[in-house]
């Protein structure tokens, strides 16, 4: 049996980076380190005052140490994890720019008024996991030992929940509307025979090169050669729901 250090050690990149950062943004928040008005997402001080960490910081805080800080950080360590060791395996860029296109996505739909939300840590999260149902829609999900269902209603079971426990609907459903939108425009799109639309910018391929972020992708003497300045398509996989 592993212990903690090296369970630690065994997590993919990005979702062991991203779920560090939150543990230590709360952690600095119970210190007394920062105000959390400092980071949250507010649009005015991002144009008069250029405060455009805003921006990213928001992404960060899950709230206070709690259960539901609990639920969300078991989230990214379960299914972001098993994401990026499945279906993105070797292709961290691509899984660096999902996380990348649901923040941006996340950051316009908050623009809007109605959808609002201070910090969106939560909806990157809930993408996470809607995201994740449609890779694996057939996995069994024992839901708090109360019932059973398939992945693919995961995502509106815990939507339900959080509802229903007194949560805020918005977070969840703005992570799915997210998740869905990456979801459309990298699988069912172009299985429809539609144009790929959303490819990896060479500029993330880049930064995971540069750092040496995560296991090389894996290469193909038959595979083409990119145009200089061309992004990586995501190749789509389709799945049936089955009893």
């Amino acid at each position: 049996m592993s212990t903690p250090a090296e369970f630690y050690q065994s997590l993919p990149p990005i979702s062991k980076a991203y779920g560090t950062v939150c543990v230590l943004t709360t952690a600095a928040f119970h210190l007394g380190l920062y105000d959390p008005r400092t980071i949250a997402l507010v649009y005015g001080p991002v144009f008069s005052h250029f405060q455009v960490w805003r921006l990213i910081t928001n992404f960060f805080f899950l709230g206070n140490f709690s259960v539901n800080f609990g639920i969300r950080l078991l989230m990214i360590a379960r299914y972001g994890v098993q994401l990026e060791k499945g279906p993105f395996e070797r292709r961290t860029a691509d899984f660096l720019w999902m996380m990348i296109f649901g923040a941006l996505t996340l950051l316009v739909l908050s623009a809007i008024p109605l959808f609002w939300s201070p910090f969106l840590g939560v909806s990157l999260v809930f993408m996470l996991v809607y995201v994740w149902s449609r890779e694996f829609p057939n996995a069994n999900i024992n839901l708090y030992g109360l019932v059973q269902l398939k992945a693919f209603y995961f995502p509106w079971a815990m939507l339900a929940l959080d509802v229903i426990f007194g949560s805020p609907i918005w977070p969840d459903l703005l992570g799915i509307i997210a998740g869905h939108l990456y979801h459309f425009l990298t699988v069912l799109h172009p299985l429809a025979g539609g144009k790929i639309i959303l490819k990896t910018p060479r500029w993330v391929h880049k930064i995971v090169a540069r750092w040496r972020i995560g296991a090389p992708p894996p290469t193909s003497r038959t595979q083409p050669a990119a145009a200089p300045g061309a992004g990586v398509a995501f190749r789509g996989r389709s799945y049936r729901l089955h009893d």
